[in-house]
């Protein structure tokens, strides 16, 4: 469906999502990655220009074949022909979208690549990289603003739907995972399953327990975080687990969140309003006008529940992390969804669950994490079932490596945090109370990238 086509009604915008179906052979793993940068010399967060600065990063980055994007006569992200990127994050945050692979091996090889090509640009120019869920350090004022035109609307409508939609905008970091379906049947199998576990997904990858110099009482802020960042486009979804849902019930959502912006050569704001008024012509930021289905997918982008969907499924509950925890994302999600088995054993896991005990999750598990009480046992426990079940489908896939090794390995530290009951955070935690004596600057130097 060419993306510059007006939409007639909405059984195009059914139609479109319907248009991500594919044969499992076709199914693809994204991943994408988020990192904070800061200046070696005094720990300071990048400004876009100057001699040191993301611009210069980005320009940097251009010796290794990637094209840059450019707004306004500046480069704001970077592309290949393969669909990968790299953009920028409203701080200055950069992120890796991965192209579309076939397994794990090929997705790990793609992070470490970038990260070798980010590390040798910013060698010359004093540049870290650091990936934790929340901005350790400084406070959210103090840190920069990206000239990407659609921040400045967002910035500007987000103090007026909660308290925290800045921070997420400009403190945070997460990696996320984009997984194929064949069928509305499997995207909706799918999707109720990576709902109901994205607080595991949250307690095992949790990694943000420090807010302006200090801990924040929360072991996964960055989560917490989007507890109050817009409750229009935000949250768990409950309609997702109800009768009937499907790839209409999801568009009929998507039309009841408000928009941001409409891009016409520049950026429209059209925040709070809505899009149902588009479709009608009606729309006060572009009277007379009707929308496209390129319209549609920004549209899309600007909803942020913990699973998300456009012609694939988004995982968007983990915090950023270290290489193997990047890795080790899609191999979850994978092994869980991708055979049909895991699949299977995976819903029997949770097709139970209440919609108070999904909303009870998600909201204590960014504070206790693995020892968030479910049921007679805790979350803990329901990790490591679930980490049982992806290991198996992983194992029955069957992908191995160029010395016989198969996907599972990726899921070892997941095993070990599962295991001890210690998630990373609590790990940060240890070191900033002991060896680091409550102070902050240490995690620069010791979990940097």
């Amino acid at each position: 469906m060419p993306t510059n086509d007006l939409i007639a009604d909405k059984n195009s915008l059914i139609e479109y999502m319907e248009s991500g179906c594919k044969p499992q052979e076709k199914w693809r793993i994204g991943t994408e990655h988020e990192k904070f940068t800061y200046h070696l010399s005094d720990l300071s967060q990048l400004e876009y220009e100057g001699e040191r600065g993301i611009r210069a990063l980005l320009e940097g980055l251009t010796k290794f074949g990637w094209e840059p994007i450019i707004e306004n006569g500046k480069p704001i992200g970077l592309v290949k022909p393969d669909n990968s990127s790299i953009t920028l994050e409203p701080a200055g945050q950069v992120e890796l979208s991965g192209a579309p692979l076939e397994n794990i091996h090929q997705t790990c090889s793609e992070i470490s690549e970038h990260l070798k090509q980010v590390k040798d640009v910013a060698k010359e120019l004093g540049i870290g990289f650091i990936g934790l869920g929340y901005q350790p350090k400084w406070k959210r004022e103090q840190a920069p603003w990206m000239p990407k035109s659609r921040y400045k609307i967002m910035r500007e409508y987000m103090p007026k739907v909660g308290t925290k939609g800045l921070d997420m905008m400009q403190s945070t970091c997460t990696v996320q995972v984009n997984l194929d379906f064949d069928s509305e049947a499997t995207m909706v199998k799918m999707f109720r399953i990576a709902l109901a576990l994205q607080p595991i997904a949250t307690a095992l990858w949790a990694n943000s327990p420090f807010k302006n110099g200090k801990l924040s009482g929360f072991l996964s802020y960055r989560s917490h975080i989007w507890t109050d960042t817009d409750p229009d486009r935000c949250g768990i979804l409950p309609f997702v687990f109800e009768d009937g849902f499907g790839f209409e019930r999801y568009v009929d959502y998507m039309l009841d969140v408000p928009m941001y912006f409409v891009y016409r050569n520049k950026y429209i704001d059209a925040s709070g309003q809505s899009f149902r008024d588009f479709m009608a012509g009606t729309l006060s930021a572009l009277p007379g006008e009707k929308p496209t289905i390129k319209d549609w997918e920004d549209h899309l982008s600007v909803a942020f529940p913990e699973v998300r969907l456009k012609k694939f499924l988004e995982m968007r509950g983990a915090d950023g992390g270290p290489w193997s925890r990047l890795c080790a994302l899609p191999a979850f999600w994978v092994g869980l969804l991708y055979d049909d088995q895991s699949r299977e054993e995976a819903w029997d896991l949770i097709k139970d669950w209440t919609p108070e005990e999904h909303l009870k999750l998600r909201d204590e598990v960014p504070r206790q994490a693995l020892k968030t009480p479910f049921r007679n046992v805790s979350i803990g426990d329901i990790a490591l079932d679930a980490l049982e079940i992806a290991h198996k489908g992983l194992s029955r896939r069957g992908v191995k490596d160029s010395v016989g090794l198969d996907e599972t390995h990726f899921l070892n530290p997941l095993f070990q945090i599962a295991e001890s009951r210690l998630t990373p955070a609590e790990e940060l935690i240890c070191a900033y109370e002991r060896r680091w004596h409550k102070k902050i600057d240490p995690v620069f130097k010791e979990y940097a990238y």
